[in-house]
């Protein structure tokens, strides 16, 4: 990932007919509503309004997706978990994301945000389920690091980094968009991703 700040909104998809042609570098983002999922993005790109965290949480369907130039592009899957989201909504939810994950060949890794102070839900550990088989690569970011005191911290990632073993080809770090705490370390796992051939 280039800190040029050079990303730019590209499509926002409804639908598997929305999506783009299959055949470039995707980095997939995926987290709950409001673990700071929209932040992190902002904070990876240099672009503070690149991603938009909706005032109705859980509600933002789309997936939207950002073009980085020469091929690549971050994707930021809709957020999961809010318990105001009708049933038909969660399915919908449900369907779009498992939809791209399972079938898109672009897609070069995952990554899951997840908020330190409560990482690895029930719903967390569902996205890690889906993309272990298909032998790509999960990395979990733990957000609002910031709002733990150093062990705390020292704590939830070594919790963190157990649960990350139970899953194929996961790791996991902390990170602030708030302090860049993690946010060099996580460039770099992307940067690495959407190099690969």
């Amino acid at each position: 990932m280039s800190p040029s700040g050079s990303a730019q909104f590209f499509r926002a998809a409804h639908g598997l007919d929305d999506f783009p042609p299959d055949g470039d570098f995707e980095v997939a983002f995926a987290g709950r509503s409001n673990a700071g999922k929209s932040s992190a993005i902002n904070a990876l790109t240099h672009r503070r309004h690149l991603a938009f965290a909706s005032k109705a949480p859980g509600r933002t369907q789309a997936i939207n997706f950002f073009n980085l130039g020469r091929g690549r592009f971050l994707v930021d899957l809709p957020g999961y978990g809010y318990a105001a989201v009708s049933k038909q909504e969660k399915r919908n939810w449900g369907l779009i994301v498992s939809a791209y994950i399972q079938s898109r060949s672009a897609l070069r890794g995952l990554i899951v945000v997840m908020d330190a102070r409560h990482p690895f839900t029930a719903l967390d550990r569902q996205m890690l389920e889906w993309i272990g088989p298909l032998g790509k690569p999960a990395h979990v970011l733990l957000t609002k690091a910031d709002k733990l005191n150093k062990k705390e911290a020292k704590t939830t990632l070594a919790g963190a980094e157990v649960m990350a073993r139970q899953y194929r080809n996961c790791s996991v770090q902390l990170f602030s968009s708030t302090t860049g705490t993690g946010v060099s370390t996580a460039r770099k796992v992307i940067a690495h991703w959407l190099r690969q051939a």
